[in-house]
């Protein structure tokens, strides 16, 4: 599956954004879908990840209760709802995708496709 990233932008901390993600192939049900974000001079870290078709979500400890992760089946489209956003969110946001078992869903290295990454800038 090949997947497209978009929605970034420049906004003032307290303000929201909605990351999208677009598969170009078919995401079949279970399959992992993960958010990452990279900060300059940082490591890729996990943000958030839900299973395709199916109620779970999961999220870093920084988002929780500001972002939410969420599907379009019908458009094959992941998003990621960005409230109450702060400066130390900014950051390049990937999405990624996998529908292997992995010991763990947090790693990048989990993950086999991946989006070209969008940028988002909080001011403060």
């Amino acid at each position: 599956v090949q997947l497209q990233a978009s929605g970034g932008g420049s906004v003032q901390a307290g303000g929201s954004l909605r990351l999208s993600c677009a598969a170009s192939g078919q995401i079949s049900t279970g399959y992992i879908l993960g958010w990452f974000r990279q900060a300059p001079g940082k490591e890729r870290e996990f943000v958030a990840r839900m299973i395709w078709n199916i109620e779970g979500t999961y999220y870093a400890d920084f988002v929780t209760g500001r972002f939410t992760v969420s599907g379009d089946i019908a458009k094959n489209t992941a998003y990621l709802q960005m409230n109450s956003l702060k400066p130390e969110d900014t950051a390049v946001y990937y999405c990624a995708a996998t529908n292997a078992w992995r010991t763990s869903y947090d790693l990048p290295q989990s993950y086999d496709s991946w989006g070209q990454g969008t940028l988002v800038t909080v001011s403060s």
